[in-house]
């Protein structure tokens, strides 16, 4: 899963990567001070491996894994090419989701690319440099299918949803706020545009507003609701703090959490809305050689989780048997699971489940 950290200029995007990946990327008060993206590959917690892991004591623990793309800050115009705009454009394609950093905090001291702090002005403008950018790849798509169709070798239905996306882009409304069947969704997947890919806001704070009522401050509340009109997903940040945590060590940290009130980190935040924006889960395989966590679409079938693994799996699968987690942990081990009937033999229909225990059979 490839995750595109995007945002104005000076919003704490490279703040917010530094943060989760402490991959130390440059922060600088300056426009484009991230040119070339920087990448950042990032475990996904998950208690459950360290369970498994000392439970068949493993001589390996892999996780799943996220990359995160640091993208450079983007102003308008950028759909003709102004500041980085066409790097930004290629760079956002290559993606699975946009995490939007949008900043929701006053300080003099940073700059701001218009001059005033206003998150809905802020999303406005990357999401229309993006609707500008699809529209004119539309452009060219209707006008190809409208000489299919002319010709017979075309599809009506493609031209009429062609201009449908025209319409909404035209009104300055991203193509994920359509309403579409299955069909119609693994056609507009086939077009690669931009305002399809789901995307979740991050509302950058500050960090003396972290015990505030979140519901109670404007800037917050402006970027919610375009949120909801987008039916996308909102985490609420300081994304100095998240940067300041990951300077601490483990048992600071925790500390550090407790003082601020804060559950869990802005990452495992991140993870989690990310795994549920997509549609994502995690399978697990276990041994004593390796522990290791599998990531799929929900409703993956038994043969193509295996192909996870290896190409050959799902070629020559024969079964999968299962065990749940949880059963596996009570009973506290495999054998026993399977003594009590725990384990479940599943053929090619089997659809998946997060937190399945999987030993695939094949033959090649």
């Amino acid at each position: 899963m490839k995750l595109g950290v995007v945002g104005l200029p000076n919003v704490g995007k490279s703040t917010l990567f530094n943060a989760i990946t402490q991959a130390g990327a440059e922060s600088a008060n300056y426009p484009f001070c991230t040119i070339e993206p920087n990448i950042g590959i990032v475990d996904v917690p998950d208690e459950r491996l360290n369970v498994l892991t000392k439970l068949y004591n493993a001589q390996k623990t892999t996780p799943a894994q996220i990359e995160f793309v640091d993208i450079a800050g983007l102003v308008r115009g950028a759909s003709k090419g102004e500041g980085l705009g066409n790097k930004f454009l290629s760079h956002i394609r290559e993606v699975d989701a946009i995490v939007h950093v949008v900043r929701c905090f006053e300080d003099d001291k940073i700059i701001h690319v218009d001059g005033k702090v206003d998150p809905k002005r802020d999303i406005e403008t990357i999401n229309l440099e993006l609707i500008l950018a699809d529209l004119e790849s539309i452009v060219k798509y209707q006008e190809k299918e409208a000489k299919l169709v002319k010709s017979g070798a075309g599809s009506k239905e493609h031209l009429d949803l062609l201009n449908k996306i025209k319409t909404t882009l035209e009104e300055e409304k991203p193509v994920r706020t359509l309403s579409l069947n299955e069909e119609q969704k693994e056609y507009v997947n086939g077009l690669f545009l931009l305002t399809t890919k789901p995307v979740i806001y991050v509302a950058n704070i500050s960090e003396n507003d972290l015990s505030k009522d979140y519901d109670t401050m404007p800037l917050v509340k402006s970027v919610q609701e375009i949120a909801k009109q987008e039916n996308s997903d909102v985490l609420v940040l300081s994304c100095k703090i998240e940067e300041e945590l990951i300077g601490l060590d483990v048992e600071e940290r925790e500390l550090f959490k407790e003082e601020l009130g804060l559950k869990s980190s802005g990452l495992e935040k991140l993870i989690v809305t990310s795994y549920n924006t997509l549609g994502l889960m995690s399978y697990l395989t276990a041994g004593e050689k390796e522990v290791r966590a599998w990531t799929i679409v929900k409703g993956t079938k038994a043969p193509q989780a295996a192909g996870k693994i290896h190409t050959d799996f799902e070629k020559g699968f024969i079964r999968a048997d299962i065990v749940k987690y949880e059963d596996l942990i009570l009973l506290g081990s495999y054998n026993a699971a399977k003594e009590k009937g725990k384990v479940a033999s599943v053929g090619k229909d089997y659809v998946m489940q997060d937190g399945d225990v999987v030993l695939f059979k094949f033959n090649v």
